[in-house]
């Protein structure tokens, strides 16, 4: 099997790290032309040069945007070359007590996590209809399905990504264009490595061995017993972006390890 995508232009928010970075390193690989997406002109020069490293002559494109607002996502729309691919990764999460979320958090999480596939979708989509070919993913999450107590607010945002992912692969039905969703588990990405940063130093153990207890103590479930790499997470979301994939569309298709209980 090999997956070519020679010639497409990717949009891959959020991408300056984390299973982001993966996802765009993994898409170039293969051949596609990337939009790096982040809010910071520091974060993004790194990444570009990591990229560039990566995968040598692979073009690149960098947009700073914050898309937790409509000026956040208008500001990355603005320039854009025509995009064949649109990963949504954009996303914030956190732990907070049910009481203790109020409004402006609820608004927060919906704007960032909800509203900005939303709109990228909105814009994007026309062109890969008209074309006859085209990619969305939404990176969700499986606390989509597994709702964490400690963190409502953001299992109801992912849940709601997983339906805006199938009603717009209903949408675009018969045009080309696939919609799906990615649901990740526990991942050690950049933002769980500076979580468990204190624990390291603390206690000698190495990051694998932290992810293995918080899964084994958090998301017991687990098939595999271990957190997933971004890379195993990339991995899916580059095959669902490929041409191979053109029989899946309005899927929610899980790399969470197994923590899901169910066979469907």
């Amino acid at each position: 099997m090999k997956i070519d995508l020679s010639g497409k232009v990717a949009l891959v928010t959020a991408s300056t790290g984390g299973i982001g970075f993966a996802i765009a390193q993994g898409l170039a690989e293969c051949g596609a032309e990337i939009v790096l997406n982040g809010r910071s002109e520091a974060t993004l020069a790194h990444a570009q040069q990591k990229l560039n490293a990566a995968v040598p002559g692979v073009k690149i494109h960098s947009a700073i945007a914050d898309l937790g607002s409509a000026q956040g996502v208008d500001t990355l729309l603005k320039g854009l070359p025509e995009i064949d691919i649109l990963v949504n990764n954009a996303g914030i999460y956190g732990q907070k007590d049910f009481y203790d979320i109020d409004d402006a958090l609820w608004e927060q999480y919906w704007q960032t996590n909800v509203m900005s596939g939303v709109r990228l979708s909105r814009a994007l989509l026309p062109h890969m209809v008209e074309k006859g070919w085209g990619r969305v993913v939404f990176i969700s999450s499986e606390s989509a399905r597994n709702i964490p107590a400690d963190m409502v607010h953001y299992g109801v945002s992912k849940t709601a990504q997983l339906a805006l992912a199938r009603g717009l692969a209903k949408f675009v039905a018969g045009s080309g264009v696939t919609v799906n969703s990615v649901l990740p588990g526990p991942t050690l990405s950049d933002g769980f490595a500076s979580m468990m940063e204190d624990e390291i130093k603390r206690t000698g153990k190495s990051l694998e061995t932290l992810a293995k207890e918080f899964v084994m103590a958090q998301r017991p479930s687990s098939v595999i017993q271990r957190a997933a790499s971004v890379e195993e997470v990339a991995n899916m979301v580059v095959y669902v972006c490929s041409p191979l994939s053109s029989a899946t569309s309005g899927a929610a298709l899980r790399v969470d390890g197994g923590v899901v209980d169910d066979i469907v």
